[in-house]
């Protein structure tokens, strides 16, 4: 267990400094892939809820008690996940922050809540998370994959209502998952698709896939999947010709889908969280972190605007007891970096919202 004391505060040359450990303290936690193909988020949601303990430690903690922050490391493993859930409930923390995959989301969070731990997930976005929550004390900070799946849905049926409309997937659990509601969005609506297909992820060549997008005559294309197919995918669109617009949901939010596709990619649509750069309640966080030469990037500020809610719960509540935490953040709107936060009758956070974005001239821009 990697196990920080951050407590005043004060920052220097880059780094923190950290002051004697207080007689009484009220132990955070982070949790989530710190090592392997996903410890760019960890990393991430570690460097904001480090910088949320810091300011609040500089403006008096939490109920006059500092704040201290455990980091752990679930491997995004569901067994590993449970073995750091039941270390941290060791430990006595008040809060986790996490986890990230859900896999380990999941049953980490039937181990915080029997233990009466609150959880506020700023990355899980499988709909089951909160759907299926074992307990009320269980949040996400993170938009649910099938709220993406609405604002595309609604794109394809409104802005394309007189096109023909045919739907990829690569057939994994996201890519499908994620067709299949955007598809079923669309249904809803009244529009049915011209064509609705899966192909296989890691192939060098889309040839034959695009073919048949041409001669079904698709003027749009949906494609749940991740952004090295989708690039090679459009790119053969390209070479084919077939002008079609290119959708697709936020594994798009992806310099590598450039960096494949090329020019080829100019015009594809796809959702993602709102980018909370362009927020000014995020400004001198943003800073901070930068200035420290961390990671200010999307998971970063929601698990720093988790602490945020989290804390300003406690001061409502009067105390860190979990019942009274959880009634405050059923009840209350806080105000955070991302904007005002509240949680609905599941759990899920009123931020961030999934937003339309458009590749043009090599960057991704607000659609």
């Amino acid at each position: 267990m990697r196990f920080y004391r951050v407590l005043a505060g004060m920052l220097a040359a880059g780094s923190i400094l950290l002051p004697q450990i207080a007689s009484a303290e009220i132990h955070v936690a982070v949790a989530g892939p710190m090592k392997g193909q996903f410890a760019d988020i960890g990393d991430q949601i570690r460097a904001g809820a480090e910088q949320a303990v810091v300011d609040i430690n500089m403006a008096g903690g939490v109920l006059g008690e500092p704040l201290v922050l455990d980091v752990v490391d679930d491997g995004c493993e569901e067994a590993k996940a449970k073995a750091v859930a039941n270390q941290l409930i060791g430990r006595g923390v008040s809060i986790v922050i996490g986890h990230v995959c859900f896999g380990a989301s999941i049953p980490a969070s039937e181990v915080y809540s029997e233990a009466g731990i609150i959880q506020i997930s700023p990355a899980t976005t499988l709909p089951k998370f909160t759907d299926d929550r074992p307990g009320p004390g269980i949040y996400r900070l993170a938009p649910r994959d099938d709220a993406q799946a609405k604002v595309i849905g609604k794109l394809l049926a409104q802005e394309f209502a007189d096109k023909d409309v045919a739907f990829l997937h690569d057939k994994t659990a996201y890519g499908k998952g994620l067709t299949d509601a955007v598809r079923a969005e669309m249904n809803a609506s009244g529009k049915i698709e011209t064509l609705y297909q899966g192909f296989d992820a890691g192939l060098n060549d889309y040839r034959i896939l695009v073919s048949r997008l041409a001669l079904e005559g698709a003027d749009v294309i949906f494609l749940g999947g991740y952004h090295p197919e989708a690039g090679l995918i459009k790119l053969e669109m390209k070479r084919l010709g077939l002008e079609a617009v290119l959708v697709g949901g936020d594994a798009l939010m992806a310099q590598a889908y450039w960096d494949v596709a090329g020019e080829a990619g100019e015009g594809t649509v796809f959702a993602y969280p709102m980018d909370p750069h362009a927020l000014e309640t995020a400004a001198k966080v943003i800073g901070d972190l930068e200035s420290r030469e961390e990671s200010a990037e999307r998971y970063a500020l929601s698990a720093y605007a988790a602490i945020e809610a989290w804390a300003k719960a406690v001061d409502v509540a009067g105390k860190t007891e979990s019942e009274a935490v959880i009634a405050a953040l059923n009840q209350e709107t806080f105000a955070t970096i991302l904007g005002d936060v509240s949680f609905d009758e599941k759990g899920d956070g009123s931020v961030p919202a999934f937003v339309l974005y458009e590749w043009r001239g090599g960057k991704p821009v607000l659609r």
